[in-house]
């Protein structure tokens, strides 16, 4: 079992910059890939970032390439989002979820934090 709590949201301009951390609980976190996703008020939960157990891999949808950046610090189970220029079509409630399996869909990951709200206004 795994236990994930985001932080690090907020209300931020556009073109400002946040970074989210995911903390878990549980000695196994290394073994797990974790995902990012978001969620927009009256649309669908949507795949963010992925970042392989290792590290070593990352994936990001086509909206946020070049803009976030996933890292993870394992010795600390944490997992990082670091989010730059950002627009104010960002602004929803940002999740992480730990999963075998590093993918972009969101029934490949296990478990899930309660997610942090980011908020970009122009």
């Amino acid at each position: 079992q795994v236990q994930l709590v985001e932080s690090g949201g907020g209300l931020v301009q556009a073109g400002g910059s946040l970074r989210l951390s995911c903390v878990a609980s549980g000695r196994t976190f290394n073994m797990y890939a974790v995902g990012w996703f978001r969620q927009a008020p009256g649309k669908q939960r949507e795949f963010v970032a992925a970042i392989h157990r290792t590290g070593r891999l990352t994936y990001y949808a086509d909206s946020v390439k070049g803009r976030f950046t996933s890292s993870r610090d394992n010795a600390k189970n944490t997992v990082y989002l670091q989010m730059d220029s950002l627009k104010p079509e960002d602004t929803a409630a940002y999740y992480c979820a730990a999963g075998s399996v590093y993918g972009t869909m969101r029934d490949e990951y296990e478990f899930w934090g309660q997610g942090t709200q980011v908020t970009v206004s122009s």
